[in-house]
């Protein structure tokens, strides 16, 4: 790279050096993977690449796009996998070798990772972000920030926001309200911005409530920098601009990839005709500039070549972490490595281990199931592909299998079947039509079965399939996709090498039709309602009590742990600090993740049932305790409240619930929070009851309304008994009290003491500045 040292250190000197239209020109790309360089004053070009689980880049004279001919790169387990385990040390791990392999490559910035909220298990992408959570997606990608970056490279936090599946994506409006908007799909985004201060932001091709995140000066600069301090730079998704000269104005820097010099030219001729300020173009400038210097810092910290064993051997670690035992009755798993055991199924020897699109790696090695678990058995292992991923396949050719597959089941003491979906079936660019297994498979399933119930199932999807067979198999091992050393940690898995840890960041449904988004997904004419709000994911299963596969934060150990009674405390910085010990009470070393939900019964605002706030993970030997304490954030209580637009935090007796999943609650504990004040300005509209929550005004009204109650004694006598007036009235608006006031018998002013104009001097009495 070209060392910029001769450019003035300071922004404003840097781009005061630089022509219009070579600010301008800084602003786009200058090819599919490059910024621009000025060599007039020695400013470099960069190259990005596409990730997030993986580096690819293209390699000299390659396609333009790279996804024909990209440079080997280890091909860690998609955020699907790497999501699952929960672990944010073994992410951070994970993130410093994505960043050293990106630095040897001397590439600037990867771009990833994804953190978008997984709405509906149809979304075609879903293997690439982490979780229906956002407070599991924000931890974890802030995780896999700070690991990138501390080796010197960039990130790019995306798809920035509400771009929550692929049909129609680059015209679609995401259309929802404030509360889930705030809540759950930008909560995430914000926790990593604040925590982990990713170099790039990418903006998504959608429309958010009608406007392109691409020029919406709403989220790019009054969110995502005015509220949440972001200091880094603002990149367009490959494609994703409409108007770049509105874009600029918003908050979007850096239009990708090159426009050929057309979006330069039209930000130099708004600027002439006075329809753009030049500062609006020197802003811009000014980030691309600092993007150049925080690569050049980073540029050489990294050597190679690089170590494939060491990240091939943490690859394999991050699958082992990553996979998720469901179920396992009878003790089936782990597996005697003497027993005979009967392999079948396609992906056993040919692995599905990543999605495809972008995010497309070419490994440095590729393991696959079958070899590895002959390599860890001493007893037969015997193999039936079981079933064909081709397109076209005959109904000869399927019975066929199906039978050679039957008659290797029939003799074996136990049979492995891998189940998954077809890489065509699930990508970047289009949504799946289901969430069922191909009937194929399933049906070579029940056939299997039919011979020998000792069956242990592997599945290997990039999103949420249901499992219709749950109940008539043993033991079934959620294997997602695990990156490139997943055959061999599957083996690890089921000989017990490896004692499963992984816990569902997403629930997993009995059918598609009990999916909160399924009447509102994908939308109809570039629309899309988010009718089910706050209710996403577990919100939504857990609040309406709905029937699940397995519920989300599940997942089994090949030991157990025993959770003693929990206790919860207000510390000096507002958090809460829940402190649990938990026991290894079996005959196996083994990992737990410890999650914590919070809910605040009788609250002002709806919430779904619990919440899950914070998590952490403790490794215990048989018989070991330990004591996990587990900070919920203060900020994490809060609700978005439409009425002020602010995060509130309510005040009252919240339950802690320390849980093994959504549904397995082990201890709970009640913690008295203080509540962030809000005082609402009042207006002839405002009900009584928010006229008595205000500091000044409530109490002369309340003083008032009980005068007047008392002189209304015939009227009150009516009611029921144990009918509080006062309560019954809380709805009703200050400004129409006179009514009730011609009630009462009347006072001097034949108004019964309360005239229109004693409410507006109340009203501007309560909103008047108050004196410190």
């Amino acid at each position: 790279m070209t060392d910029i040292s001769t450019i003035d250190g300071a922004r404003a000197a840097s781009v005061a050096d630089l022509t219009l239209e070579e600010k301008a020109s800084l602003t786009s790309g200058a090819s599919f993977w490059n910024t621009k360089a000025i060599e007039r004053v020695a400013i470099p070009a960069l190259m990005v690449t596409d990730g997030p689980h993986g580096l690819r880049k293209q390699r000299e004279g390659g396609d333009h796009l790279g996804l024909g001919d990209s440079v080997p790169a280890t091909c860690f387990p998609p955020a699907v996998g790497l999501g699952s385990s929960w672990d944010v040390d073994l992410i951070e791990r994970v993130g410093r070798a994505l960043g050293t392999e990106t630095s040897i490559e001397n590439v600037a910035v990867l771009l990833g990772p994804g953190i978008n909220i997984k709405r509906s298990p149809l979304c075609g992408r879903n293997f690439e972000y982490l979780s229906e959570d956002p407070i599991v997606s924000g931890v974890l990608g802030a995780a896999i920030v700070r690991g990138i970056q501390s080796m010197g490279v960039g990130t790019s936090l995306k798809h920035f926001a509400a771009n929550n599946q692929e049909a129609d994506r680059m015209r679609a409006s995401s259309d929802v309200d404030p509360r889930p908007l705030r809540e759950i799909y930008l909560r995430g985004f914000q926790r990593v911005v604040e925590d982990a201060q990713p170099w790039t932001v990418m903006c998504s091709y959608n429309r958010i409530n009608g406007v392109y995140a691409s020029e919406d000066p709403w989220l790019l600069t009054q969110v995502l920098r005015d509220e949440w301090g972001f200091e880094g730079l603002v990149v367009s998704d490959w494609g994703a601009v409409n108007d770049r000269v509105t874009g600029l104005a918003a908050g979007m820097d850096l239009e990708m990839p090159s426009s050929n010099g057309v979006t330069d030219a039209q930000i130099v001729a708004a600027v002439e005709a006075g329809t753009l300020d030049e500062s609006v173009v020197d802003v811009a400038a000014g980030r691309v500039l600092d993007l150049v210097r925080k690569a050049q810092a980073g540029a050489g910290l990294i050597e190679g070549p690089l170590d494939v064993d060491a990240h091939h051997a943490l690859a394999r670690e991050a699958a082992g972490s990553s996979i998720v035992l469901l179920k396992n009755d009878g003790g089936v798993l782990p597996l005697a490595k003497d027993a005979g055991i009967a392999v079948i199924g396609a992906f056993a020897a040919k692995a599905r281990y990543q999605g495809a699109g972008s995010s497309l790696i070419s490994p440095t090695r590729l393991d696959n199931a079958l070899d590895e678990i002959r390599a860890l058995a001493t007893g037969d292992v015997s193999y039936a592909q079981g079933f064909s991923v081709a397109v076209d396949v005959s109904a000869e050719e399927t019975a066929t299998l199906r039978d050679e597959a039957v008659a290797a089941a029939s003799v074996a003491e136990v049979a492995v079947v891998f189940l998954g979906l077809p890489a065509r079936l699930e990508s970047e660019g289009y949504d799946r039509a289901d969430i069922d297994l191909p009937a194929e498979q399933l049906d070579l399933l029940d056939a299997v079965l039919a011979v020998n119930p000792n069956v242990v199932v592997v599945l290997s999807n990039g999103g949420v399939v249901a499992l219709p067979f749950a109940g008539r198999v043993p033991a079934i091992l959620e294997g997602w996709l695990l990156g490139q050393a997943g055959g061999g940690a599957t083996a690890d898995v089921l000989f017990g090498e490896v004692s499963p840890s992984g816990k569902l960041t997403e629930t997993i449904p009995q059918r598609l039709e009990d999916t909160p988004a399924y009447l509102d997904f994908p939308g109809e004419f570039s629309h899309v309602r988010y009718a089910e709000g706050l209710h996403v994911g577990y919100r939504w299963y857990d609040s309406r009590r709905i029937d699940v596969a397995f519920p989300f934060g599940h997942g089994l150990s090949y030991t157990t742990f025993a959770y003693g009674d929990a206790s919860a405390a207000v510390v000096a910085s507002g958090d809460i600090a829940v402190t649990v010990p938990v026991t290894n009470t079996g005959d196996r070393a083994g990992r737990e993740v410890v999650q914590v939900y919070t809910s605040l019964p009788g609250g002002s605002v709806q919430r779904p049932v619990r919440e899950l706030k914070a998590f952490a993970s403790v490794s215990l030997h048989p018989g070991e305790t330990a004591d996990v304490v587990v900070t919920v954030r203060r900020k994490d209580l809060a609700y978005w409240d439409v009425r002020v637009d602010e995060w509130v935090v309510e005040g009252g007796d919240y339950v802690v619930d320390v849980a093994a999943s959504s549904r397995d609650i082990r201890s709970s504990a009640i913690v008295a929070v203080e509540g962030d004040p809000v005082v609402l300005p009042l207006s002839r509209t405002s009900s009584l009851a928010e006229v008595f929550a205000h500091p000044i005004a409530g109490p002369i009204v309340q003083a008032a309304m009980a005068d007047m109650m008392g002189a209304m004694g015939g009227a009150a006598s009516v009611m029921p008994e144990g009918v509080d007036m006062m309560e019954m009235m809380g709805s009703f608006p200050i400004g129409r009290l006179g009514m009730l006031a011609g009630l009462a018998p009347a006072g001097d002013d034949g108004q019964g003491g309360i005239s229109a104009e004693m409410i507006d001097g109340l009203i501007a009495m309560a909103n008047a500045p108050q004196q410190s």
